[in-house]
């Protein structure tokens, strides 16, 4: 699971799987769920974040996998 916050678009993804989206469906103003060919969620995308979801905190509790952070490559 991959989560990225895009300040030019105020847009937060979150991205499940690492397949691609087949199907869309918006699930109230600015919030859509991406589906892959086989209708598993694949990615959720929300449209002004930082009015809808508190962006300050994140907090990872019992989570199987490992925790990594990617640090943006400056251009």
């Amino acid at each position: 699971m991959k989560l990225e916050y895009f300040t030019d678009t105020d847009t937060l993804s979150i991205t499940f799987r690492d397949q691609p989206s087949v199907d869309s469906t918006e699930l109230s103003a600015g919030v859509v769920a991406d589906y892959d060919a086989d209708g598993r969620v694949v990615g959720i995308d929300i449209d002004n974040a930082s009015r809808k979801v508190d962006l300050t905190r994140v907090v990872l509790n019992r989570l199987p996998g490992t925790v990594e952070q990617e640090v943006p490559q400056c251009e």
